[in-house]
């Protein structure tokens, strides 16, 4: 049987530009008429998605795949790992929950995990024309070299020429390349085939002689360097640039405040306002932060109780609080639903044990099991009171991806009926809170600009009109835009000659 060929994106820290990267080069081979599929083997964040046949992987594998032009597969991250503290993961095999693991436990287990990520890597394969993969924060962590699964290790099961990527946006990108070069072994040094040098800023003739250098320094050549781009894709990593939005936008009719918990989760809910003129979207992490948002919203989170007591604790719940007594709209995602609730009970420990009071704007109570739902589900908008009626009726879609089990007191109303006679999420009487379990929801424009318009003429700009993108079409323009990119900065020919001389020379 054929097998794919292969290339292996690695970068010299996190952020520097890998997932990017990886997908641009996932849409050009795809552009060019190549079965084309991402692939990382071990991945780390909150940020994941539910196939549609029910599995978890993780968000930038999602992105790749959409670049790629197929559907996103589990097999595209075997493992994910979404931290539940500062020492702990819940780790992910296949899309399913295996264990909660300290990290010294999981680092003892690694080499377990090789047989699942071959299988899903071969699998891969055999079913695509040239597979494009992805590594994780540094090839040079030496201190991790002897369990590595996911960068040199990787690229070694698969047998895959790598490109290393700099960013060289924080500085000291030439001894970040170098550097990381020099601690590789003979044989990892073999697979680097080319280096990119990502976000640069200004005339690229400045950095000529430093590419000469380092070339003849590492032996290897530079592929290129990617100036600083615009170009907006689904983000998973904590360091993501829009978490770092805290002021409002200049001229925007209307402000919403998304609460940066400390293990926020899928904040790509919320991707889809940045495309909204009218709208300003910012992240807070101080009470002082919030001001007086025309929305508030509380986002998933991996750890509900731990940051329900942190907002607790520093504030944020009583600021949130006056805001409601004030008339300010309040909307909770999954774990931020949750927190809405009168009570939050965790009698199996899925996060460690105990009940506490919730904030109490929604008349619920959740209880967490030992079984996560994952799904995707899709449903209609029920009948809602009159500040929230335009939205009644709307279509809705998204996924589930929780442990809780929320149960309505019979105060509020349903927010949505879903396709299997189920309902999901609840309404105040009054439309001022209101929350659902389904990431992604706010995706569709139909259920997003009733809540938008309704919003503007609250605060006396009814004659604006707040008209979100289709987020599937607005996607496919970005990864064209990425794809175009590369192309004009990178040398492609060069990359596809490293694709054909490795399969030829293993």
């Amino acid at each position: 049987m054929k097998r794919a060929k292969s290339i292996m994106v690695m970068g010299t820290m996190s952020s520097s530009g890998k997932s990017f990267v990886t997908a641009g080069l996932c849409r050009i081979f795809h552009q060019d008429g190549f079965r084309t599929a991402p692939f990382k083997s071990q991945n780390m964040a909150l940020n994941s998605y539910i196939t549609k046949d029910g599995y978890e992987m993780g968000r930038a594998q999602v992105m790749q795949a959409e670049a790629a032009g197929i559907a996103p597969d589990v097999r595209m991250n075997p493992i994910l790992l979404k931290p539940t503290s500062e020492c702990g993961s819940q780790v992910i095999v296949n899309g399913e929950v295996l264990d909660t693991m300290r990290a010294t436990e999981y680092y003892r287990r690694k080499q377990e995990m090789i047989p699942q990520i071959v299988r899903a890597y071969d699998s891969l394969a055999a079913e695509n024309d040239i597979i494009v993969l992805e590594g994780a924060g540094s090839p040079a962590e030496i201190n991790l070299k002897s369990v590595d699964i996911v960068n040199m290790g990787m690229a070694n099961l698969s047998d895959s020429p790598v490109i290393l990527v700099g960013d060289i946006d924080r500085g000291g990108v030439f001894a970040s390349l170098y550097g990381t070069v020099a601690l590789l072994e003979p044989e990892e040094r073999r697979r680097i085939q080319g280096i990119v040098i990502n976000k640069f800023r200004g005339d690229v003739s400045i950095l000529e002689s430093g590419l000469r250098m380092l070339e003849n320094l590492t032996g290897i050549p530079i592929l290129g360097v990617l100036p600083y781009a615009p170009i907006d894709l689904d983000e998973e990593d904590s360091l993501a640039e829009r978490l770092t939005q805290h002021g409002k936008k200049q001229g925007a009719a209307l402000d919403i405040a998304v609460i940066r918990l400390p293990h926020i989760s899928n904040f790509t809910d919320f991707d889809i306002f940045d495309s909204v003129e009218a709208v300003s979207l910012r992240y807070v992490t101080h009470p002082a932060e919030l001001g007086t948002p025309d929305w508030v919203i509380l986002p998933g989170t991996k750890s509900t109780m731990a940051d329900l007591r942190w907002m607790r604790q520093n504030g944020m719940e009583a600021k949130l609080l006056k805001l409601h007594e004030k008339g300010c709209l309040i909307t909770g995602i999954c774990g931020g639903f949750q927190m809405l609730g009168k009570t939050i009970s965790d009698p199996h420990q899925a996060e460690g044990g105990g009940s506490m009071r919730g904030i109490g704007l929604l008349a619920m109570d959740t209880v967490f099991s030992t079984q996560k739902q994952r799904r995707q589900i899709q449903g209609q908008v029920c009948q809602l009171p009159e500040s929230l009626c335009a939205l009644s009726g709307a279509a809705a879609a998204g996924y589930e991806i929780h442990m809780g089990q929320s149960t309505s007191q019979g105060v509020d109303v349903p927010l949505l009926r879903l396709d299997n006679g189920e309902t999901d999420g609840l309404c105040t009487k009054d439309g001022q809170v209101f929350g659902t379990y389904l990431h992604g929801v706010f995706d569709a424009p139909e259920f997003l600009q009733p809540i938008l318009q309704m919003l503007l003429q609250k605060n006396g700009n009814a004659e604006i009109t707040a008209q979100p993108v289709d987020r599937a079409a607005y996607k496919e323009t970005q990864y064209n835009r990425l794809a175009e990119l590369l192309r004009e900065h990178l040398d492609i020919p060069k990359i596809y000659d490293i694709l054909n001389q490795w399969e030829s020379a293993s």
